[in-house]
């Protein structure tokens, strides 16, 4: 055991070492690609001269320039309150529509209806006809009910027909819009904004509050306080139960609706005061000391000095020191530092924190982005020659687009995943952004464009969606191109010709150079891409045929496994092709002694009844080693390697346990000579392949597998493989193994179906079958064969299949 956790913390160390090794590493490299010397020659310029190279400020300083006065005028806008206006009446507004509206219809209800008048007494009949009778005048009710359209004006919003009813049974009482006014009056005097999101972008400052009636004003700093509209329509229900507990649980739901429908802002932005009053604090300024930042161009390369050069190039020799260029460097490789070490974060938090193969993973990772970085410092060089050359009328920032960056977050998808791609993508736009004058239109361009490249690669099982990604990832680059452009003002035609087709070119060559890197990344990493994994699926390869040959009942049990396993995966998320892979090859081991495992065996001789229980066990457990042994010389990769080391994980040979003990006594057997090595499984597939192996092997031994048996035994086994700890490791969830039973018991309900039995000489009735169609006669009989007849006779073979 000692022995054991020493050799863990010396993984751990190693392990850590190297990951500590991987970050130096990218961080000086991408240093010193971004400042490719730490010594600067001091160049001498005198005005006309022709500069030799490019030279750009390697630090911040300053020149007095009227320019400069742009970044104070920035500081005096924001230094300006946002003003918003304050409607104080509108509580009395909505209280005056409010009354209006209810005494109106309540006045409908306060006039008594006529009394009828009795008919006279002692009155002659007259001969001549009665006029038709006077209509009786309509009720209160429907009075009120014709007037719901002038209700509904005066209050300004829609009253359902339902709720208008309740009302009118209430006939529009006084306490109700004595309660409606009391909320309304509390949460506008609270105030209302209607985009609060904004009011709390200026929440350090505060906020000028005008009144729209007087003109006063007052600087508030205490905005959360004030509602938002959705926010006020919360608090009225929170407001109005207290008020309205009395009343009916629909009548409170109505009139709730009514304040909440009747509600509205009574603070508003003004944005033209506030623009205003920006533009006279950005007036206010006078001119002052001009900055020039680090990176920005100097003098180019080729162009005569002019004065401004000569100011900004003195300036610039005058405080430049060499310590403050080392620290300079310090501080750039800082940055990269903190940005590998934040995105290592995010890589590790996806999904990868347990897979101990994260280190090779970062490995590769770390190749990738490292070939990128020379790449983006190549097409720099690229660019800047052409451009300056003159031979081609274009922008350097054509060029940019034609790098076909996007390749890293392809191939990093099509081997570890699309999660990890997308924070690779990050990590690289930031990477190439800081080679390209940290110039934010280039980081949106190179993370889109990474990010759709992954997202077009992640399920490729052809080698041709390498291309088809990349000529849609080309016009998505074209989009963009034009977007950027837009986004600069550059309305060239020439220059967006130009960048429309350097980045069509880009996507293509990202296509491209993918698919030529995908087996190189194979070879070198041992990653298996889904191309690899389709071929490796077919039944027709050496070892799965000589699997087939000499152990057929491991091959038939290896190909169910894999139906179980794919269809599983599917379910949970895994990958179902790797799984399935996973499942065809994880019994090869028995290919070199077939005959001592019990599927493979023939006329009920078992081998092992000759041989000790702890050879047997040595035995089984050797099909372990000997299967990792031929997936290395057949080179089916890392992944099939590990699930075939994993997939009994650390389980005990029960059988042959028992036996021993039996035999020997429990006390003379060591119980660790009769468990496999492991490890556990430690991906999702290889647990699906444990549980799989173990569920189909005993699916065989039921004497009738009805649905009941097979779901009970399925249910029996996970539990037992599940308490023994064995999936610990491989992040499946109890939903998951919820899913996998199912699956399970689907599948294996299919093999294991109750067939028809057929006789051998079906009933007949007048030349008809049982169903009575003579499209269903069987064929004629023939004769029986005697018992005695040694030879046969003709159309049988007595003794076919037999040896």
């Amino acid at each position: 055991m000692a022995i054991t956790l020493k050799h863990n913390i010396f993984k751990d160390n190693s392990e850590l070492f190297i990951r500590c090794a991987i970050l130096m590493l990218l961080t000086g490299l991408f240093t010193l690609i971004l400042y490719p010397s730490l010594a600067i020659k001091r160049h001498v310029y005198q005005l006309g001269d022709v500069a030799e190279r490019n030279i750009k400020a390697t630090e911040d300083f300053f020149i007095e320039d009227k320019e400069a006065t742009e970044v104070k005028r920035h500081e005096a806008i924001e230094a300006v309150l946002a003003v918003y206006d304050h409607d104080k009446l509108m509580v009395t507004t909505l209280a005056n529509r409010v009354n209006q509206a209810f005494s109106k219809l309540r006045a409908v209800f306060e006039v008594k209806p006529p009394a009828e008048s009795a008919p006279p007494q002692n009155e002659e009949i007259s001969e001549l006809p009665e006029p038709l009778a006077t209509p009786p005048p309509p009720s209160p009710k429907d009075q009120a009910m014709a007037m719901k359209a002038d209700f509904e004006t005066m209050l300004g919003i829609k009253v359902s027909q339902a709720g208008y009813a309740l009302l009118i049974q209430k006939q529009f009482s006084e306490d109700m819009p004595n309660i409606i006014n009391r909320v309304i009056k509390e949460i506008l005097d609270n105030g209302v904004v209607s985009n609060k999101e904004i009011l709390l972008k200026e929440i350090d400052k505060g906020i000028v509050l005008r009144s729209v009636q007087n003109k006063t004003e007052n600087t508030v700093t205490t905005l959360r306080g004030i509602y938002g509209l959705d926010q006020a329509k919360a608090m009225i229900r929170i407001v109005g139960d207290p008020l309205l507990k009395d009343y009916p649980y629909q009548l409170r739901n109505l009139l709730v609706d009514v304040i909440q429908e009747m509600i509205g802002p009574n603070i508003t932005l003004n944005r033209s005061e506030t623009e205003e009053r920006r533009k006279q604090a950005m007036a206010a300024i006078k001119p002052i000391l001009y900055q020039i930042k680090t990176g920005e161009m100097i003098i180019r390369e080729g162009e005569r000095v002019a004065p401004i050069h000569l100011v900004k190039f003195n300036a610039m020799q005058s405080n430049l020191k060499k310590e403050e260029m080392v620290a300079s460097g310090v501080g750039a490789a800082m940055v990269v530092m903190c940005l590998l070490v934040i995105i290592y974060q995010l890589y590790m938090t996806s999904g990868h924190k347990s897979d101990k193969k994260h280190t090779k993973d970062l490995v590769f990772m770390a190749c990738v982005l490292l070939s990128l970085f020379l790449l983006g410092k190549i097409s720099l060089i690229v660019a800047n020659t052409l451009t300056q050359s003159g031979a081609f009328a274009l922008s350097e920032h054509c060029v940019y687009y034609g790098i076909p960056i996007a390749s890293g977050a392809m191939v990093v998808c099509l081997f570890i995943g699309l999660d990890t791609s997308l924070i690779f993508s990050l990590l690289a736009a930031a990477c190439m952004t800081l080679l390209f004058q940290n110039r934010f239109e280039f980081f949106i361009y190179f993370f889109l464009s990474s990010a759709l490249a992954a997202h077009w690669i992640r399920e490729c099982r052809e080698r041709k969606v390498f291309i088809k990604a990349g000529m849609k990832l080309g016009i998505i680059n074209i989009v963009l191109v034009t977007a950027i452009h837009i986004y600069r003002a550059d309305l060239s035609v020439l220059n967006l010709l130009w960048g429309w087709g350097f980045a069509f070119m880009g996507g293509v060559n990202t296509g491209i150079i993918s698919l030529g890197m995908a087996p190189l990344v194979e070879m070198t990493f041992g990653y298996k891409t889904d191309v690899t994994l389709l071929e490796l699926a077919n039944l027709d390869q050496p070892i799965l045929r000589r699997l087939m040959l000499e152990a057929p009942g491991t091959y038939h049990h290896s190909v169910v496994v894999g139906s179980m396993v794919e269809a599983a995966a599917a379910e949970i998320g895994a990958n179902p092709l790797k799984a399935k892979v996973c499942g065809y090859y994880h019994d090869i081991g028995k290919i070199n002694k077939p005959l001592y495992f019990v599927e493979n065996q023939r006329s009920g001789k078992n081998r092992h009844d000759k041989l000790a229980p702890s050879m047997s066990a040595l035995i089984l457990i050797s099909h372990i080693k000997e299967g990792v042994e031929i997936a290395r010389a057949n080179r089916l990769g890392h992944d099939i390697t590990d699930v075939i080391r994993q997939h009994h994980g650390n389980s005990l040979i029960t059988f042959f346990y028992d036996k021993a003990k039996q035999q020997k006594g429990e006390d003379a057997v060591n119980i660790e000579n009769f468990r496999y090595p492991g490890p556990r499984p430690q991906t999702r597939e290889a647990g699906l392949v444990m549980l799989a192996d173990v569920v189909e092997a005993a699916s065989r031994t039921l004497e009738n597998p009805t649905p009941a048996r097979i779901q009970k035994l399925v249910q029996n086994l996970v539990n037992k493989i599940f308490s023994d700890g064995q999936l610990g490791n491989c992040e499946l969830t109890l939903r998951d193994l919820h899913e996998i039973a199912k699956c399970f018991n689907k599948i294996l309900t299919g093999i294991h179906h109750h067939r028809i039995e057929y006789p051998d000489n079906p009933a007949t009735s007048n030349g008809k079958g049982k169903n009575g169609s003579t499209d269903r006669q069987p064929t004629k009989s023939d004769k029986p064969i005697s018992g005695n007849d040694s030879q046969g006779s003709d159309g049988h073979l007595k003794r076919l299949g037999l040896s």
